[in-house]
This record gives structure tokens, C-alpha cells and sequence, in this order.
């Protein structure tokens, strides 16, 4: 299993592209989809990524500390 560090990590990659994305590919048209939105969507889960290894640390820790 990946430590929370890469959890983390990753996050941090996902929701720093798709804020690249979101500010700056207003002027961009594609057919398919709208690079904007796709921006939000990296940042929400490149923000679930973060939270996710921020408890895998927390809890990891927790339970470290109760032996």
C-alpha cells in the first residue's frame, strides 16, 4: 500500500495542475470538454488525495502512540 506521504504528494501534483488548468485555459475551446472544468475536477480530487494522507498520517500516528 502507498505510504501517506505519496498520498499526499500526489495530491499536491493533482490540485497544483488542475489550478493551472483552471486559471489559465479560460481561451481554450476543445470540442469534447472544457479545459476549465477539467481543472476543478483534478483539484477536487487532488484535494481528496491530500485529505486521504493526511489521515492515513493522523491515524498511523494514533496508533503508534496506544502500544
Amino acid at each position: 500500500m502507498a505510504s501517506p506521504t505519496k498520498n499526499f504528494a500526489e495530491g499536491a501534483v493533482l490540485f497544483g495542475i488542475g489550478l493551472a488548468l483552471r486559471l489559465f485555459t479560460e481561451d481554450v475551446e476543445i470540442p469534447v470538454l472544457t479545459l476549465t472544468k477539467v481543472g476543478v475536477v483534478l483539484m477536487v480530487v487532488g484535494g481528496i488525495e491530500i485529505l486521504y494522507g493526511v489521515y492515513r498520517t493522523a491515524s498511523s500516528r494514533s496508533g503508534q502512540s496506544g502500544r
